[in-house]
C-alpha cells in the first residue's frame, strides 16, 4: 500500500510533463485539430489531410508549385470575418491563408496575411481571391520570385512577393479605391490579368479591369471592360448582370456573369479585347464579343470553365461533331435550406459553333439523395475546378455542392454527364451554424458548406469550407482514378 501511494506523485509528474509537451506541440503546429462530429461520406475520393485554416470562412484555394524549392503551397482566399491566429497569438481579420501541402497527408499552416476588417454586409472584408505566378514564367518577372495576386476586401487588388511563403511581403497595390472585387484571372505566360473590379462611375459593382502584370512591380492598365449597358452614362435597363469571373484560354476569354439568376456566359476575342479601342463606349464594348449565352432567371453563371477538343466516342463515326468544344457552366446556390431560389446546378454548353452556344446537358445532385434542403445551410452547386491539368482535363470535372460536398463528374460523353465520385466532409467543432427565419423565429443548423474546389498538377483535389470547417485534401480512387488514368 505504501509503495503504491509513493508512486502516485511520480505518475502525476509524468502526466503533467506529457500535457506540457502536447501543449508545446500544438503551439508549434499553429492550432489544434478541430473535433470531427460524425463521419465523412466518400466514394471515389479518399481523404488524405485536413487543415482547419484557423476556423476562417474560406472561398478560393489556389495550389501552386514553387519550382525552385519544389514545394507545393496552397493559397486560400477568405471571406470577411475575424479569427484568432495561433501563430501570432492575435485576432486578425480574415485574409489569405498560406499552407504547405507538399505532403498532402500533413498540411502545414505557414502564414496568414490579414485582410481588411469587415465593415457592412455582403462580401465586405476578407481577401477572397488568390492567383499565383512564378517569376520565371512571367515575361518580365524576377525569375527568382513567386508572386501572389490577391484581392483586398472590396477596395483593391494587390501583388505580394511569396518567394518565401512563410515570409510574404507586399510588392505593390495594382489598383485601389474600388467598390467591388471578386474572382480574377491571371495569365502567367503573358502577365495579362483580368481583375474583377467595381470602378466608381460604372453601373455595376463587378466588371473587368485588364492590367499587364508581366512585371508585377510595375502594373500597366490596359482597359476597363464590361457588358454593353454597364458602362458609365449608359441608359440600358435593366443593367446587365454583374460579372462573377473570367477564364482565359487561347484567343478567347470566357466571362461568367451572375450567381443564382439571370446568368450570362460571354465569349470574347482576346486579341480584340486587348488591342481594340479602350474607351468604354457601347460600340467598343461590343467589338470583342463573339457571342453570349443567356441563362434564365432561375440560374446564374458563377464559373464558366472551357473544356476544348473533347472527343465524343458515340459520335466518332459521324462526318461532323466527333470532337466538341464545351464550357462547363456552374450556378451558385445563395440561400439557406433552399428557401429563396431554384436548384442551382451544372450545365454543359456546346460551343463548337461558338457563335451559337447551346446547352446540351446538365448535372445535379438529387435533393432526395440526402434530404439536403433540410440539412441546413446552402444546397446546390457553386463552382468547378479551374486548373486544366491533363490528369483530369476533358475527362472529369469536380463540382462543389455546399452541404452535398464535392462531386466528381465524368464529362467524356458531354451529352450525358455522370457522377463517379463524391466526398462530403464531416462537420467539426469549428463548423459555423447557418440560420433561416421560420414564422418569425430564427432556426439554425450546422452543416458542411463546401465552397470552392481546385486540383493540382499532381492530381490531388482540394476543397474548402464556407462555414469555417477548413480545407480537405483528397485523392482519386476507384472509378475516378481509373478515368484519370491513375
Amino acid at each position: 500500500m505504501k509503495a503504491f501511494a509513493s508512486a502516485r506523485p511520480v505518475l502525476c509528474v509524468w502526466r503533467m510533463a506529457a500535457l506540457l509537451l502536447a501543449a508545446c506541440l500544438v503551439l508549434a503546429a499553429g492550432a489544434p485539430a478541430a473535433e470531427a462530429l460524425g463521419k465523412a461520406q466518400a466514394k471515389g475520393l479518399k481523404l488524405l489531410g485536413i487543415d482547419d485554416l484557423q476556423a476562417r470562412s474560406a472561398y478560393q484555394p489556389t495550389i501552386h508549385h514553387h519550382v525552385a524549392s519544389n514545394r507545393w503551397i496552397a493559397y486560400v482566399g477568405h471571406h470577411g470575418g475575424n479569427a484568432f491566429n495561433p501563430l501570432t497569438r492575435k485576432d486578425e481579420p480574415n485574409g489569405t491563408s498560406i499552407v504547405d501541402v507538399t505532403d498532402p497527408k500533413r498540411p502545414r499552416y505557414l502564414k496568414h496575411i490579414p485582410g481588411p476588417a469587415a465593415t457592412g454586409g455582403g462580401e465586405a472584408g476578407g481577401a477572397q481571391m488568390a492567383r499565383v505566378c512564378n517569376g520565371s514564367d512571367l515575361p518580365s518577372g524576377d525569375p527568382k520570385k513567386v508572386y501572389l495576386l490577391r484581392t483586398r476586401g472590396n477596395e483593391a487588388h494587390e501583388v505580394w512577393d511569396v518567394s518565401k511563403p512563410e515570409d510574404p511581403a507586399l510588392l505593390t497595390t495594382v489598383v485601389d479605391g474600388l467598390i467591388g472585387t471578386h474572382k480574377s484571372f491571371w495569365e502567367c505566360k503573358t502577365g495579362i490579368a483580368y481583375l474583377v473590379s467595381g470602378v466608381p462611375g460604372w453601373r455595376t459593382e463587378r466588371m473587368t479591369q485588364i492590367f499587364d502584370l508581366s512585371n508585377p512591380a510595375a502594373p500597366v492598365h490596359i482597359r476597363d471592360y464590361g457588358l454593353v449597358g454597364q458602362e458609365p452614362g449608359a441608359t440600358v435597363e435593366p443593367v446587365p448582370t454583374e460579372l462573377h469571373g473570367p477564364i482565359s484560354l487561347g484567343n478567347r476569354v470566357y466571362f461568367g456573369h451572375g450567381t443564382g439568376a439571370d446568368g450570362i456566359m460571354q465569349i470574347a476575342d482576346r486579341d480584340k479585347l486587348l488591342g481594340g479601342p479602350a474607351e468604354p463606349t457601347a460600340a467598343n464594348l461590343a467589338f470583342p464579343e463573339v457571342s453570349k449565352l443567356r441563362l434564365s432567371s432561375l440560374g446564374g453563371a458563377h464559373t464558366t470553365f472551357p473544356v476544348l477538343d473533347v472527343p465524343v466516342a458515340e459520335h466518332a463515326d459521324f462526318a461532323l461533331g466527333a470532337t466538341r468544344d464545351l464550357v462547363v457552366i456552374v450556378n451558385e446556390a445563395t440561400s439557406n435550406e433552399c428557401t429563396e431560389e431554384a436548384h442551382q446546378m451544372m450545365y454543359v454548353a456546346d460551343i463548337t459553333d461558338e457563335t451559337t452556344p447551346q446547352i446540351i446537358s446538365n448535372y445535379q445532385v438529387p435533393e432526395s439523395e440526402g434530404d439536403y434542403c433540410s440539412r441546413g445551410g446552402r444546397f446546390g452547386a457553386h463552382s468547378s475546378n479551374e486548373n486544366m491539368t491533363p490528369i483530369y482535363y476533358r475527362k472529369l470535372v469536380f463540382i462543389s455542392y455546399f452541404n452535398a460536398g464535392v462531386r466528381a463528374v465524368d464529362i467524356r460523353d458531354p451529352f450525358d454527364p455522370k457522377e463517379v465520385g463524391r466526398f462530403i466532409p464531416a462537420t467539426t467543432s469549428n463548423t459555423d451554424p447557418r440560420c433561416v427565419t421560420v414564422d418569425g423565429q430564427e432556426r439554425c443548423k450546422t452543416a458542411i458548406q463546401t465552397n470552392n474546389v481546385e486540383v493540382d498538377d499532381r492530381g490531388y483535389v482540394y476543397i474548402v469550407d464556407r462555414a469555417n470547417t477548413g480545407m480537405h485534401v483528397l485523392k482519386a480512387t476507384g472509378k475516378v482514378a481509373a478515368i484519370a488514368g491513375r
